[in-house]
């Protein structure tokens, strides 16, 4: 009994210490990229729809922008194609952008609308595509159909989170002539964030959040400012995979994005931890 009294006495307090936040957030728009060795079936996707369940219910307007790169991987080479990247984002020809259309829209982002749904919320898959939600060039033609995004049709979204929707956005933009073009989803995600004026960018990954030593975990930065962050990655300390995230961080506050974070998706309930504490987790990115 005692310990279930103890029990009651942390859940209690932990959300007598959320309270500021909560208020702090409600109304406002948070974005949140899912990505990384998060993109599972089981208890980290369960996990981070309790997250997105609990954030649309105190009133804050949750927008999902996934990645799935490990699954087109896989999808790609059971099809007999080698993934190729070029300064951390994927060449991609035709045949490459059917498979990434396919596994992004069919499969990995059925499965986060379904575990929302599952978990008591009400998501909505959609892509860049839909609506011109996404607006796009050519980024470089060495990266074949690979996007730069021009611009965010944001009343889409809107619409959808005034009813209480959550928004599940596959990266796959189009341009001027109807041509999709796929887009690394840690740049649609800033891009949104910043066309929806968000209070808060959060980027999910597989490490602990930005590292001062590649081969130390514990070697996180806690905050850093845009100017801090662009020279590190002049500096070529950075690993190309990272090389995006950072940017999209960057560019994000850069853009009026209140604060942007990169944290580790691996941890339970990361993004609750990440709203919800005065610690919080993982790098924390600000303008000045």
């Amino acid at each position: 009994m005692a310990n279930e009294e103890m029990a009651a006495e942390q859940r209690s307090r932990a959300l007598i210490d959320a309270l500021p936040y909560i208020k702090e957030f409600n109304d406002c728009v948070v974005v949140v990229k899912y990505g990384g060795s998060s993109h599972a079936v089981g208890p980290e996707l369960d996990s981070f729809a309790d997250d997105i369940v609990f954030l649309r219910s105190i009133g804050i307007n949750v927008v999902v922008v996934h990645g799935g790169g490990p699954q087109v991987d896989e999808a790609m080479k059971i099809y007999g194609m080698e993934p190729e990247f070029v300064d951390g984002l994927r060449v991609t020809d035709k045949e490459t952008l059917m498979v990434a259309r396919m596994v992004l829209v069919g499969q990995v982002g059925r499965e986060i609308v379904t575990a929302i749904n599952r978990h008591g919320g009400i998501a909505v898959g959609t892509t860049g595509e839909d609506g011109r939600l996404i607006s796009a060039h050519q980024r470089d033609e060495r990266l074949g159909f690979v996007g730069e995004v021009d611009g965010i049709n944001a009343s889409i979204l809107e619409s959808l989170y005034f009813e209480d929707l959550v928004p599940v956005i596959a990266p796959i933009g189009v341009d001027e002539e109807g041509q999709s073009l796929n887009i690394n989803a840690d740049e649609a995600a800033s891009a949104i964030a910043i066309g929806l004026g968000a209070k808060k960018l959060i980027v999910m990954s597989n490490i602990p959040g930005l590292l001062k030593d590649v081969n130390d975990p514990e070697s996180v930065i806690s905050e850093i400012s845009s100017i801090e962050a662009r020279q590190l990655i002049d500096s070529d300390s950075i690993s190309a995979g990272m090389i995006p995230k950072i940017r999209s961080c960057v560019d994000a506050v850069d853009g009026g994005v209140e604060k942007a974070h990169i944290i580790d998706g691996r941890v339970p309930h990361s993004v609750l931890v990440e709203l919800f504490s005065d610690a919080g987790i993982g790098t924390m990115f600000t303008s000045e």
